[in-house]
């Protein structure tokens, strides 16, 4: 199939996509703080709504979009200042609500599933360096010149989500498994709701400092 990249390709694209996958970053401290805090059901949501946000990332590579945000000042720094903005909300509410955070029977837990997957998406989506990375990385594994470069900037970032899903399930598994244990152990739980605010605010710095070169 003319979107299929050759072999070679696929094999040299899956093993730096594994690699990228085990860094840590805005994405994967959101589902493992997620996951701690409010359980697997909301952690799963969570990773959904990063893997929509890189479902959307492929196809503004793919067709050209994001080539034109970076290229305009003034969209790329209303882009890492929502982004850093929207992870600085995160680092509040992390230590305004935090362990004191129950999930609620019936509308309100469907609420908070649907909460936890915008918030999964907005933080992947408003993270400038996805849009830097997706530019930068996947163009690697095709050219410029072949005339289906379309459909395997596609074909590429969908099967990064496919490899690198499991992972994120095996995080937010693991991330459940441990909240049992924190929350028997609420003063652990709330330093790490700290943790978490402190990390978010570290990367919500990082991404207002990105620049677009």
């Amino acid at each position: 199939m003319t979107f299929l990249p050759d072999l070679p390709t696929v094999l040299a694209f899956s093993l730096a996509i594994l690699l990228l996958a085990i860094t840590p970053g805005p994405d994967m401290t959101l589902w493992i703080s997620r996951s701690l805090r409010d359980g697997r059901r909301i952690g799963f949501m969570t990773l959904l709504g990063t893997q929509l946000g890189i479902i959307l990332h492929t196809l503004l590579v793919a067709f050209g979009i994001s080539a034109l945000i970076v290229a305009s000042p003034t969209a790329f720094f209303l882009l890492r200042t929502g982004g850093a903005a929207y992870l600085l909300w995160l680092a509040v509410m992390a230590v305004r609500q935090g362990s004191s955070f129950a999930l609620q029977a019936g509308g309100q837990q469907e609420a908070s599933l649907a909460r936890a997957f915008v918030n999964g998406f907005w933080v992947n989506l408003l993270n400038p360096k996805v849009i830097i990375f997706f530019m930068t990385f996947l163009p690697q594994f095709v050219s410029a010149t072949d005339p289906h470069v379309t459909g395997k900037l596609i074909f590429l970032g969908f099967w990064s989500i496919l490899l690198a899903f499991p992972l994120g399930v095996g995080i937010v598994l693991g991330a459940d498994l441990l909240s049992g244990w924190l929350q028997a152990n609420r003063k652990v739980l709330r330093a790490i709701d700290y943790l978490f605010a402190s990390v978010f605010s570290v990367f919500a710095v990082r991404i207002f400092l990105t620049q677009a070169k």
